[in-house]
């Protein structure tokens, strides 16, 4: 199972494992949280809905919302060189990975956050090209498997001005407590620490 669903929780508590449940959930939330930051979460927009979206994109376009099938929290809509596919997001013991052909899925990473597996795509695709990216991901598509390139992510609406230097800033530091700027910038700046 890919993500637990409210019964299999239930479960769990009766059988002891309370402690690893809470920490799921407190892993699930704190995506949530970042994941209303980006500007790019859609929430509950349908496969058809983000299809329209995407249609005329270019290749590498992409946004997140929730996944419509049961066993898993979130899909990533992007626009590939087949046109827009889905490509859902495994969360397994509070880890993130994107979910792929079985060959694959061993090989690629997992991680804490949502918005981070996003931010190492989105690094991947725009620095090492289709190749690389392809390596480390690949979607259904009606052939078989396409290139997932994502490089642009679609907003929600017109992100502000303060978050579009946050990004700005993310991309070219990693030490935003070192920057001579009042310690309310820094305290903005690391409540979204991703480039993307």
């Amino acid at each position: 199972m890919t993500c637990q669903s409210s019964e299999s929780i239930q479960d769990d508590r009766r059988a002891g494992g309370a402690g690893a449940v809470e920490s799921e959930e407190r892993r699930i939330a704190s995506a949530m949280k970042e994941l209303r930051n980006t500007g790019w979460y859609w929430g509950s927009l349908t496969a058809n809905e983000a299809k329209e979206i995407l249609q005329d994109a270019p290749e590498g376009t992409f946004l997140l919302r929730d996944s419509s099938q049961r066993d898993y929290l979130f899909t990533i809509s992007a626009m590939t060189s087949a046109g827009p596919t889905n490509l859902r997001i495994e969360c397994k013991h509070g880890k993130f990975k994107l979910d792929s052909v079985v060959l694959v899925k061993p090989k690629l990473r997992q991680f804490d956050s949502v918005v981070h597996l996003v931010e190492h795509y989105v690094q991947l695709s725009r620095s090492s090209g289709a190749t690389a990216a392809a390596a480390q991901a690949s979607a259904a598509g009606p052939n078989g498997t396409v290139q997932l390139l994502l490089t642009k992510p679609v907003y929600v609406a017109t992100p502000s001005l303060q978050h579009l230097c946050r990004i700005a800033i993310n991309g070219t530091t990693r030490q935003v407590q070192d920057l001579p700027i009042p310690n309310r910038l820094k305290a903005y700046l690391m409540d979204y620490t991703y480039n993307v």
